[in-house]
């Protein structure tokens, strides 16, 4: 989404739209799984109702399936829903109708929409204090309080069909109980569990749908841009855990997340995947939902680099593994976007130029029409392009180790472009080893996984 000064029309539509109501949602479990129907009404002239179903399982924990787990999970997962009917006009208010939120609540929502929405809000050249930003009002209704499940101390895997879930699944193995997660199932993540040699009865499969009167107001012209998806997922990931009754959670966040898109802010399109709202997760899980459960990122102490050299080892993934949002409905590399060119460049030094022109259907270092992309990668730009990608860092090491590997007479385009470049000079003697060898073990990582992660990384 390009960049575009909105502002005059966020403030008239805050004026002609001065709430978005959650009404609440409403809920079946049959023998043929969860049914749920989310609602939500922007004041009183268009509403929505958005849905998840998750087909039953035969894994499923019985005791687990319960009004008290089902409402609570369910009423967070609509207020993360909210978001993206929230966004097209940003009205001032967000109305809860029939469940209370302590202060504490209130405020750990307004902080999730406000740097949720950041790349929404930069994009859409808006400027507004946090604290203005939205207003959210519970009525007195049904209250929350955490409660035990029956679990085991195996891990619900979210898997989204690119490199950094494959790494997950196959260090934490297949055949002790782990559970796989897909949200909106496409071909990358079927794929990746199939390779696996899982199918569809061991799997959680979970649908969710997007109400089409939304799509009709993108058309028309309100707000639109980036939410935060992962904080949905992570949200289903719960649901996910308590239904099939596993302990942990254990998502494929990188460190290299936590670093800003827009230099010098805290603008971050990947901001639901950092440590920050990781933690704000953990403690709202325990202390809202839950203390039996356990939310954290697997991948957490290692960067980009660390990640894909992993992944070059599990080369029976390399033709189903994609990361393309704009291919992603057709499952292929679209070969000119960020993503794209970010993958080939932080797999290259590991993985043979040929192998990398066969998954990706050419060689995207011989593109001179990506050339402005690889300057925003390489922070040459103000800011990184707005997509799931390493640190600047990582891409520039990155760069110098394929340089040390390619012979100069053959240098494509991209690499030779670079070479003449200040970055090239500036990361020229960088030490390889501060990317490649480190391990930040400064988060929460339960013993048995962190001691699975550093026995596969030799540490």
């Amino acid at each position: 989404m390009p960049k575009s000064n909105n502002s005059e029309k966020f403030y008239k539509l805050r004026m002609e739209y001065p709430f978005l109501a959650f009404e609440g949602f409403d809920y079946q479990y049959s023998e043929k799984g969860l049914r749920a129907q989310f609602h939500f009404s922007l004041s009183n002239k268009y509403v929505f109702h958005p849905t998840l179903t998750v087909p039953a399982k035969d894994f499923f924990v019985a005791e687990n399936i319960n009004d008290a787990f089902l409402e609570n999970i369910l009423f967070n997962i609509g207020m993360v829903e909210s978001i993206s009917y929230w966004k097209v006009a940003c009205p001032p208010k967000l109305f809860v109708y029939g469940h209370s939120l302590s202060k504490e609540q209130i405020a750990w929502w307004k902080k999730l929409y406000y740097h949720g929405l950041g790349e929404f809000l930069y994009l859409n050249e808006i400027e507004v204090n946090p604290d203005d930003f939205i207003q959210i009002e519970a009525e007195q209704g049904h209250e929350f309080t955490p409660f035990s499940l029956q679990l085991d101390h195996k891990a619900i895997v979210p898997v989204g069909g690119g490199k950094d879930s494959v790494v997950t699944l196959e260090i934490l193995g297949n055949d002790n109980g782990n559970i796989p997660l897909i949200l909106n199932p496409r071909e990358a993540s079927k794929g990746t569990v199939m390779k696996m040699g899982l199918y569809y009865d061991s799997i959680v499969e979970v649908q969710r749908t997007i109400d089409p009167v939304l799509l009709e107001l993108n058309a028309k012209g309100f707000l639109n841009g980036h939410t935060p998806f992962s904080a949905l997922l992570a949200f289903v990931s719960v649901l996910a855990a308590g239904l099939s009754g596993k302990k942990y959670i254990a998502l494929s966040n990188e460190s290299s997340a936590n670093e800003s898109t827009v230099k010098e802010s805290e603008i971050n399109h990947q901001y639901s995947k950092s440590i920050e709202f990781e933690k704000d997760l953990r403690y709202y899980i325990q202390k809202f939902i839950s203390g039996d459960i356990e939310y954290f990122s697997f991948l957490r102490p290692l960067n980009e680099l660390q990640i894909a050299r992993l992944f070059s080892g599990f080369p029976k993934y390399f033709d189903v593994f994609k990361s393309c949002n704009v291919g992603s409905k057709t499952d292929i590399w679209c070969g000119n976007c960020a993503k794209c060119l970010f993958t080939y460049i932080i797999l290259s030094p590991f993985v043979a130029q040929e192998k990398l022109e066969s998954i990706f259907g050419k060689n995207l270092l011989k593109d001179i029409n990506l050339w402005p992309i690889l300057q925003q990668l390489s922070g040459m730009t103000d800011s990184k392009p707005f997509d799931c990608i390493g640190t600047i860092d990582e891409v520039n090491v990155s760069l110098q180790m394929i340089l040390k590997i390619i012979p100069e007479a053959g240098l494509p385009e991209l690499l030779q472009r670079y070479k003449e470049s200040e970055f090239y000079f500036k990361y020229r003697d960088y030490d390889f080893g501060d990317l490649l060898g480190g391990f930040n073990a400064n988060h929460f990582l339960p013993k048995e996984f962190e001691k699975k992660l550093r026995l596969e990384f030799n540490v």
